[in-house]
């Protein structure tokens, strides 16, 4: 049986046996979210409040109702609490764009439970209008928006059974008026006898039309069946490939250096892999290549690395893996960054110009921000926790390793810790190219409770203080 813990829609736009070699993106724990009471599903990453900073809309499903949590971006890698809205019965994902062209960004959301997709509105200033519902066919397995009828932004939509139970088996065109209403939807059934279970938009031959490539399952085989748009919501149907089990996610990107070829990686949650489809450039692709992960979740395509090359950002069962492209379709062996997230997304929620992970601690509702240090590695990349400790007392130090991932010399302006913590090092003024040197601290509280600090270092690898997050409690 599938996971619905999966992703479903990656738009245009693993753990490994043994760790690669040193990647150029490195990435530390920054901030743990708790959203409260219940769980949490997907997250969207989008300006909402137009401040320049990244901002997410956290799609919470629960016992009786839905809901979107909106979380504003402080800049520095952590969020706060925004406006949450209830709407529909159980929405999972989330896809977000300017359905009224006009810079603002709104928000759509599938429904699992009933026959319709949400839409909601943006003020531009952080808050949403109402929910409105739109009907489709069936219920709605995935949701995302392109331009696939003309210049206004549509929605588009991945449907399986309606409420009575009714198959439809079928992609779904919402076409966008441009005021943010939409007309009657316009169905494409799948081909070959899929079921589908996820969908991800691109031009996949080069004539300009967002095509959408589904995967699913054709008993007794799991496939990846690729549709061309035809420019006025409908698709032809363009092929298939067979993939690993139990396919959950699909992500378009260009894993070689062509620019006119669009790629795609798709996670096989019970096939333990990820499987990369090079495309040729006319709708085809050649045969999928595997790479081993750890019951994947969902995926990310992106250049995390800096190099120009994409990679592939997988949650994994341990954390986050990330795969680095090569730029010839082929990626190294993943480096693992532990974190407890089932959905993850990208954004630069520090300003600093290199590329984050946000993800989603499903089961207890936590938002854990993962950002990018580029060539400052560090070991481990979660919180140094001291546990207990009593007043007055101070704690055996617990140590960081850092290394100088990079060809040119590090320089540390600054290194300091927050109050109830102190920080020494090896590292002095200079860490050469390829060398490492420790980080040591020490939790002493002076009163009772949760204590949660950083130590902050200012250096010339990035913009942005790097930050190692210190918990504790004082007892």
């Amino acid at each position: 049986m599938r996971s619905r813990t999966a992703p479903i829609v990656a738009l245009v736009a693993a753990w490994m046996a043994a760790f690669g070699s040193p990647a150029l993106a490195q990435f530390e724990t920054r901030s743990n979210f708790n959203l409260g009471p219940g769980g949490a599903a997907s997250v969207a990453v989008g300006d909402f409040n137009g401040d320049g900073i990244p901002d997410l809309a956290v799609v919470r499903p629960l016992d009786t109702t839905g809901s979107v949590d909106i979380l504003l971006g402080n800049g520095d890698g952590t969020f706060r609490q925004g406006a949450d809205y209830v709407f529909g019965i159980f929405p999972l994902y989330a896809a977000t764009g300017s359905l009224r062209n006009n810079g603002v960004l709104d928000l759509v959301f599938n429904e699992m439970l009933s026959d319709d997709v949400w839409v909601m509105l943006g003020n531009g200033d952080g808050t949403f209008q109402p929910a409105v519902a739109y009907p489709t066919t069936a219920e709605s397995d995935a949701i995302g928006v392109g331009q696939f009828t003309g210049g206004n932004i549509d929605i588009v939509a991945l449907e399986e059974h309606d409420t009575n139970g009714d198959y439809c088996n079928c992609v779904e065109v919402l076409p966008g008026i441009g005021d943010g209403t939409f007309g009657a939807p316009i169905t494409t059934t799948l081909p070959y006898g899929l079921t589908g279970y996820a969908i991800a938009a691109g031009d996949f031959n080069g004539d300009g039309s967002l095509g959408v490539a589904a995967v699913g399952e054709a008993y007794p085989e799991y496939l990846a069946a690729v549709l061309l748009g035809s420019g006025n919501g409908t698709f032809t149907a363009d092929g298939y490939y067979v993939v690993g089990d139990v396919p959950g996610a699909v992500a378009a990107g260009y894993f070689t250096e062509n620019k006119d070829k669009l790629d795609l990686a798709v996670i096989n949650d019970e096939g333990f892999s990820v499987s990369v489809l090079l495309g040729n450039g006319n709708g085809t692709f050649r045969a999928p290549v595997s790479y081993y992960a750890d019951y994947p979740g969902s995926l990310v395509t992106q250049d995390f690395s800096g190099d120009g090359k994409t990679d592939i950002a997988l949650a994994v069962e341990p954390g986050v893996a990330l795969l680095k492209g090569n730029g010839n379709g082929t990626f190294q062996k993943g480096v693992i960054y532990p974190a407890l997230v089932g959905y993850i997304a990208a954004g630069d929620f520090n300003n600093d110009g290199k590329p984050d992970i946000v993800g989603v601690d499903e089961g207890r509702g936590r938002i854990i921000a993962l950002l990018n240090t580029g060539v400052v590695s560090f070991s481990p990349t979660t919180p140094l926790n001291f546990e207990k400790e009593a007043v007055g007392k101070t704690s055996a130090p617990q140590t960081v390793t850092l290394t100088n991932t990079g060809s040119a010399e590090l320089k540390i302006q600054s290194m300091k810790a927050s109050a109830e913590f102190a920080v020494t090092s090896t590292c002095g003024a200079r860490v050469a190219p390829g060398a490492e040197c420790t980080i040591s601290a020490t939790f002493s509280p002076t009163k009772q409770g949760a204590q949660q600090g950083t130590i902050s270092i200012i250096d010339n690898a990035s913009s942005k203080p790097q930050v190692i997050e210190l918990l504790g409690t004082g007892t």
